[in-house]
């Protein structure tokens, strides 16, 4: 497969920092990312740096108290808990840039056609609390901005993180131009869901080709349906066999047919893509790294 060099790319330095490395979020994987997709051959003048991220953007589409809470380091014990992140500076400065990052992935794919983000996918986070390592919605912030701008008239979700895409479908349950997908794995995180426009729980240990047919299907179907100005695609690879916290049995190669699936389709319909790498868990940063870069290579194919 050739590689296409000029496929945009969006990331910030400040994604990874210091970091615990025992923690179960692994913070590296970002930089690891980012250094993996340069050693393809695929990042020069394609490569975008989105702006500096503060709450006030976010104001939009969060409890303005919670985001300038969080902000601050004035959350309580609890709040902070169910986040599961230790507050410091560095991760507000990484947590509030990369929703202006999947934002200029989106604005860079209306206009290219595809466009990948190096983070993304904060799905569990709500209007006014976080959840599951995410704090704020990037996927809510850039959907509720191009709808309120006028640069896209609807917005296709499709969440194929192993866990369902609670916070998204709570924050745009009332927003008649997004219509929010999630794929994932039923019995599991988060154990009290949201309704998304429409959720498929997959049962543990679904393998390969099964998974595949419902994806194509119901991208398929949507495509035609909504006919959308812009598909949002978390490419979460927590579906993979070995994932810490996946429970479904995806091959490594099932990943790979996922995204190519996926770009393929959309691309297919003339409908702008842009990817965000959603979830993923291994003890081995580099191994991970290389599983988010899954999506990256089958974009940089077409």
């Amino acid at each position: 497969m050739t590689l296409n060099p000029h496929l945009p790319l969006v990331y910030h330095p400040n994604y990874s920092f210091n970091f615990d490395p025992k923690h179960r979020f692994a913070m590296s994987k970002f930089a690891h990312l980012y250094q993996h997709v340069a050693e393809l051959g695929l990042i020069g003048s394609n490569l975008v740096e989105p702006i500096l991220g503060t709450p006030e953007p976010l104001e939009l589409i969060h409890c303005e108290n919670y985001i300038h809470d969080l902000w601050n380091n004035r959350l309580d014990e609890k709040a902070m808990r169910r986040i599961g992140l230790p507050w410091s500076k560095e991760l507000m400065a990484r947590t509030f840039t990369a929703p202006q990052g999947t934002l200029q992935t989106a604005r860079l794919a209306l206009k290219h056609g595809i466009a990948c983000h190096l983070a993304g996918g904060t799905h569990h986070a709500h209007t006014d609390f976080g959840s599951g390592y995410c704090m704020v919605n990037d996927l809510a912030f850039t959907t509720q901005t191009l709808i309120e701008s006028g640069e896209v008239t609807n917005v296709l979700i499709f969440d194929l993180d192993v866990h369902q895409g609670d916070g998204t479908a709570a924050m745009l349950e009332h927003q008649a131009y997004a219509y929010t997908c999630s794929i994932h794995c039923e019995k599991n995180f988060p154990f009290r869901k949201s309704a998304s426009d429409l959720d498929i729980g997959l049962a543990d240990n679904m393998k390969d080709d099964e998974y595949l047919a419902i994806v194509d299907e119901t991208l398929s179907y949507l495509l035609k349906e909504l006919n959308p100005s812009l598909v949002l695609y978390d490419a979460g690879v927590d579906i993979w066999q070995g994932d810490g916290l996946g429970k479904l049995d995806i091959s490594w190669d099932g990943i790979i047919k996922r995204d190519h699936l996926v770009l393929k389709r959309c691309l297919e319909h003339n409908t702008p893509v842009a990817t965000v790498i959603g979830g993923g868990y291994d003890k081995d940063h580099l191994r991970l790294a290389k599983r988010h870069a899954i999506v990256v290579e089958q974009a940089a194919g077409f």
